[in-house]
């Protein structure tokens, strides 16, 4: 996956708790990769794992919507109050076809 280098910011800095979720909900994420790698390790059932990559994709999405949703209502609202919402919104509209396959 091709990653985009800006140097953008959030338009208000996300505060520590609103950090602290989303880096504990990934950490989750990390163990549970970790757990799969163990499962092909010890030559799991292949459903056992198929199940649990399952459920990785579905902790990922909900961590992306998590962000998606406060640059919508934080940045995107932002520049639309600000006029400039249309170049806002059509970059939002990207990455939510890209999320979306």
């Amino acid at each position: 996956m091709e990653e985009k280098n800006t140097d953008k910011k959030p338009v208000e800095p996300r505060s520590n708790k609103e950090k602290e979720q989303i880096i504990n909900r990934l950490k989750r994420i990390e163990g549970q990769v970790r757990g799969i790698q163990n499962m092909v390790e010890n030559d799991r059932y292949c459903m056992d794992i198929l199940i649990q990559l399952s459920a990785i994709q579905a902790a990922i999405k909900k961590v992306g919507y998590t962000v998606m949703e406060r640059h919508t209502k934080k940045c995107v609202a932002h520049s639309i109050k600000n006029g400039d919402g249309e170049g806002m919104i059509e970059e939002l509209l990207e990455i939510i076809k890209q999320y979306s396959k």
